[in-house]
């Protein structure tokens, strides 16, 4: 027994004296320095070596003599210890060392968990090797980049595989490497590469690519360890200041609003921490998508489209502005002498010179009356002896009034020069038109997605056309072909021609015509009335995307948060352009008149625009209906008062001088411009430019539409029935609704399959016959009735 009691208590004793490795603080703070200080010194003595290491080779076998001495910044010590890591070990990679021996210190310092320094110990240790053999395979002797050990490992590794071999083995490392430390998989390639093809620099910042992608994240340890780091003297600053508690925005991002008082009461610390909004599932799809891949670009398909020059513009050597003193002089004098025999003085008198026309201000004496300067306009044309004198009683927004007098020497306003302009070529408008030039010879540029409409009049040969030309050149210069499309229409056959060389880039057309540009009245209609589909289309997508307009679709759909197996793409504007609209309007009328009246009032939000040109402006050419959705006109000179009033609420265009002088409103101020002059030899290189270029399969093609007037033959073969015959029929009785733009929808079919498809139903006797506007009746009232029907029918 008592030897036994002397065995348990030896055994309790040897377990008492079992050592301890457990560093105190005190022994950590002097452990760690020691590292922290090792590592700074062979960091010195290994970079001392690239530049003394050659001289300190002879000195390396006489250490032992105090009377040598090394060139080292270290001396002896570091000549030694920069040959034996450098030159006999891993060659430039034994800096990793000296950092791994500096973060050890660091970690022992601030008493950081360890696990995480042993992987980089151990991560460490085998990107030293790799580097080492790396550039070891470059060196033909014992390098200082490879060290002895990467110059014998690349010689033993290719006496066996060869040069080749050793590189292939050398770049299955590195794979390895990522794939283990980084997760990097092969998608990870492929998503680099797509985003390499893209501007990183608009659609890319740093941020995002740590987040996002990590197959070129940085080391996410080093992150972690900065972060421990931080944590360690976090901890120190709250045990030396216990009164006050800080809360990181970081680790609370919902919490609310707190205000924390110290004992000091003159002090009051307020820390705002912000709230996050929550992320729906779909947004986080959507922003996933876009992170992989970037914003949908709509123009990739056309990337290396290249927009047309200025040099394909003409400079003419009349342009600018010349002030003819003399004549400023001479009609300064006739209208005060003029004004002055009707006993109206003048207190002050200005001159605003524009390329054509030049703006005389005055400002009459005190109890002048402004109609009896209004009623004197024939009088001053007659002293100034000129054509087209437009008096302005008051200019809007100022206390003058103006006289607008026709320059002897007019200049001409070029394309060039107003497409050149800082005002057109940094707008940021969504369809900008460079008009030409105000009075003030300012470049006039406006937005037609705001007009929304344009209603363009003028006698003949006073510059319509020409105005045509410069609305298209300006969208043309401005936009890409996946941003918008023209309908032309064109009953006079040689207006528009020359842009069927853009046909596959920019035009838009019907899916069975064979020109793009409409010379023909019934196909006028037929495509007036296929823009009206899409117009119920694109709302329908609009609704469906919970969208006000075309704006928000388009950005939402660039930002994949629209699906397009759902029927979602992205709409470009469609802009449509009629040239004599008093031809449609005589030959076709009503039919016309009513997509055109349907179009203006509802297709503004999404951008379907009109652009409608008539040298006829009566009132039985352009209705009031028109009149109400086309709040911007544009009024070239017309030959009576009367068609000024119908173009523009007012007078005014019957006094214009002609050659482009028009006046432009917006259903307020009325504007004198001086239309650009863009000839035909100009638009011909325009468009041949852009048809040289890689085009679109085909022209963009508007939806299909037959016209009712075809009839339905209720003599339908059941042999001859469409194979989606019974699901159309399915689709039919499930909505309660027979429509063929409803089978368009469901189905996704063209407008004439739908539309012989609603003809074999009413054949059937499942749907009713042809009520106008209205959608056929559907006469089963479910399913299974509508199962019994076909059973019955032996379809």
């Amino acid at each position: 027994m008592a030897k036994k009691k002397t065995k348990t208590k030896s055994n309790t004793t040897s377990k008492l004296k079992k050592p301890n490795f457990k560093l105190s603080s005190q022994q950590k703070l002097i452990f760690g320095s020691l590292l922290i200080i090792i590592g700074i010194l062979l960091f010195i003595a290994f970079l001392s070596f690239f530049f003394t290491g050659k001289v300190d080779q002879s000195t390396l076998t006489e250490l032992s003599s105090r009377d040598v001495k090394a060139e080292n910044w270290l001396n002896k010590l570091g000549a030694w210890v920069s040959d034996l890591f450098i030159t006999k070990g891993f060659g430039i990679a034994s800096f990793i060392f000296a950092g791994l021996i500096f973060l050890t210190g660091v970690y022992i310092t601030l008493d950081i968990n360890k696990s995480k320094l042993r992987k980089h110990w151990i991560w460490g240790t085998l990107i030293a090797i790799w580097l080492s053999i790396f550039f070891g395979f470059f060196a033909n002797i014992y390098d200082v980049l490879g060290g002895t050990i990467g110059f014998e490992m690349n010689s033993f590794f290719q006496d066996y595989m060869g040069k080749i071999g050793t590189a292939l083995l050398l770049l299955f490392g590195l794979i390895t490497y990522l794939a283990i430390r980084f997760k990097v998989t092969g998608q990870s390639f492929v998503n680099l590469f797509r985003r390499a093809k893209k501007d990183i620099s608009s659609d890319f910042n740093s941020d995002e690519i740590l987040d996002g992608d990590r197959s070129i994240a940085l080391d996410n340890n080093l992150t972690a360890e900065a972060e421990d780091i931080k944590s360690a003297f976090e901890l120190n600053v709250e045990q030396a200041k216990p009164t006050i508690e800080k809360h990181s925005t970081r680790e609370q991002p919902s919490a609310p609003l707190k205000v924390e008082v110290t004992p000091d009461e003159d002090e009051l610390n307020i820390e705002v921490e912000a709230t996050k909004e929550e992320i729906s599932e779909t947004d986080n799809l959507s922003n996933k998508l876009v992170e992989d891949f970037g914003q949908f670009d709509p123009t990739l398909e056309l990337s290396k489209y290249q927009f047309p020059p200025l040099d394909l513009l003409n400079k003419y050597e009349t342009e600018g502005i010349t002030i003819n003193q003399e004549e400023l002089e001479e009609n300064k004098n006739r209208i005060v002498e003029t004004l002055g025999n009707y006993n109206i003085g003048i207190s002050n008198i200005k001159a605003t010179i524009g390329p054509t026309v030049t703006l005389y201000e005055i400002v009459p004496n005190a109890g002048i009356r402004i109609s009896k300067i209004k009623n004197l306009e024939d009088d001053i044309a007659l002293s100034l002896s000129a054509l087209g004198i437009r008096i302005i009683a008051p200019i809007p927004g100022k206390g003058t009034i103006g006289i607008e007098v026709p320059n002897k020497n007019a200049t001409i306003v070029s394309m060039r020069s107003v497409i050149a302009a800082q005002r057109f070529q940094k707008s940021e408008m969504e369809l900008p038109i460079a008009f030409g030039k105000t009075i003030s010879n300012e470049t006039f540029v406006v937005d037609l997605a705001k007009m929304p409409h344009l209603l363009m009049a003028g006698a003949t040969g006073q510059g319509k056309s020409v105005g045509l030309n410069a609305v298209l050149t300006s969208l043309l210069y401005k936009k890409h072909p996946a941003e918008v499309k023209f309908v032309l229409v064109d009953p006079k056959k040689v207006e528009l021609t020359l842009f069927n060389k853009i046909e596959r880039h920019y035009l838009a057309k019907l899916p069975d015509s064979e020109d793009a540009i409409i010379t023909d009245n019934t196909k006028v209609i037929n495509t007036l009335n296929s823009l009206c589909i899409e117009m119920d289309n694109r709302y329908e997508m609009l609704k469906n995307a919970m969208c006000r307009n075309i704006k928000e679709y388009n950005e939402k759909f660039k930002a994949r948060k629209l699906n397009p197996n759902e029927g979602h793409q992205f709409l470009p504007y469609i802009v449509l352009v009629v040239d004599e609209f008093a031809d449609l309007i005589m030959t076709a009328g009503k039919e016309v008149e009513t997509p055109i009246a349907r179009l203006a009032q509802l297709a503004r939000a999404i951008g379907i625009h009109l652009i409608i040109a008539t040298q006829r402006p009566s009132v039985n050419v352009i209705t009031g209906i028109i009149k109400a959705n086309f709040p911007a006109r544009i009024a070239f000179r017309v030959t009576s008062k009367i068609d000024s009033r119908t173009i523009l609420d007012g007078s005014g265009a019957d006094q214009l001088i002609g050659r482009g002088d028009m006046l432009y409103t917006q259903g307020n101020d009325i504007i004198r411009i001086q239309c650009a002059f863009v000839d035909t030899p100009e638009v011909d290189k325009i468009t041949e430019f852009i048809g040289s270029q890689k085009a679109y399969p085909e022209a963009y093609l508007l939806p299909e539409y037959v016209g009712e007037e075809s009839g339905t033959s209720l003599d339908i073969d059941i042999s001859d029935r469409d194979q989606l015959f019974r699901e159309a029929a399915e689709v039919i009785v499930t909505a309660q609704q027979g429509s063929a733009s409803l089978l368009q929808r469901k189905l996704k079919l063209g407008y004439n399959r739908a539309g012989r498809l609603i003809d074999q139903l009413e054949a059937a006797g499942i749907v009713g016959g042809f009520e106008g506007s209205k959608a056929r009746q559907v006469l089963i009232p479910d399913l299974a009735a509508l199962d019994k029907h076909l059973e019955n029918e032996g379809i």
